[in-house]
């Protein structure tokens, strides 16, 4: 299933997945040489089911791997020939998944069998020999979804909580949050810690950060988009680009051609 240089098939979770995936991707990656990238912080928990060739991720040797949220970047090396399938789970999906409070996985990186057992050891067999793209994505869909539904349930209020961070960009005040739910700024935390992984105001950084990048993909100026998701200037902007997606504002937004320093684009 290689092919040069990157190949992926994205597809959309079961309607019982959706409300914890949305991300659900077949992939394979050779590469004449190895290839290191900066994996930007997103507001969600990857899950690498891996059955090629080991990778490097946040320092680890690892095929398959998994882990919580993160309020930093994360550098990634391939070395050899990799596939398998990639999900991107909420928050209260890898909650559920893991069983686990996702304080333990916050920035971290780390082998799916550590986490998950003997039900990650199988599925990885499984996919692995599984030669259609499609049938490993509907495998994976079908298994995940029964591992989470089994998993433990996830109170109305923090996915409540999130929804309105997600709408707001992240520029939703904490204490707006706090009075809207009834509960104290300390609960408001500890219950963030325990189901999303990342206190209230860190993920709010986070997702800020992920609609800002996604605006300047569009081509919107920098000034523009550091006004409209709430920064303190251009600065500030730059500053949180560089620690949560290893990058500058500069090196995100499209450049005009022509310009390749990116002077019409400050």
């Amino acid at each position: 299933m290689s092919a040069p240089g990157p190949v992926m098939v994205e597809a959309v979770p079961s309607a019982a997945l959706r409300p914890y995936v949305t991300r659900l991707c077949a992939y394979s990656e050779h590469y004449p040489a190895p290839v290191t990238r900066t994996e930007a912080a997103m507001p969600g928990a990857v899950l690498i089911l891996g059955v090629g060739a080991p990778m490097e991720a946040g320092g680890e040797r690892v095929r398959a791997f998994t882990g919580g949220l993160s309020d930093r970047s994360t550098l990634t090396r391939v070395t050899g020939p990799c596939e398998g399938v990639e999900v991107v789970l909420t928050p209260f999906g890898a909650r559920r998944l893991h069983a686990l409070p996702m304080r333990h996985l916050t920035n971290r990186v780390i082998a799916v069998e550590a986490v998950l057992g003997p039900w990650a050891g199988e599925l990885l067999d499984r996919l692995a020999a599984t030669p259609s793209w499609r049938e490993r994505l509907a495998l994976t869909d079908r298994l995940l979804t029964r591992r989470i539904l089994a998993g433990p349930e996830v109170g109305p209020e923090l996915p409540w909580a999130w929804a309105r961070l997600l709408e707001s960009g992240g520029r939703l005040a904490v204490s707006s949050l706090a009075e809207s739910l009834g509960w104290s700024h300390r609960h408001l935390v500890a219950r963030f810690h325990d189901q999303v992984g990342l206190p209230p105001k860190a993920a709010a950084r986070v997702i800020r950060f992920g609609r800002a990048a996604g605006l300047l993909r569009s081509g919107r100026s920098i000034a523009a988009v550091a006004a409209e998701c709430g920064f303190y200037d251009q600065a500030h902007m730059n500053r949180e680009f560089r620690a949560l997606g290893g990058a500058t504002p500069g090196q995100i937004r499209p450049r005009p051609a022509g310009d390749p320093a990116g002077i019409l684009n400050p």
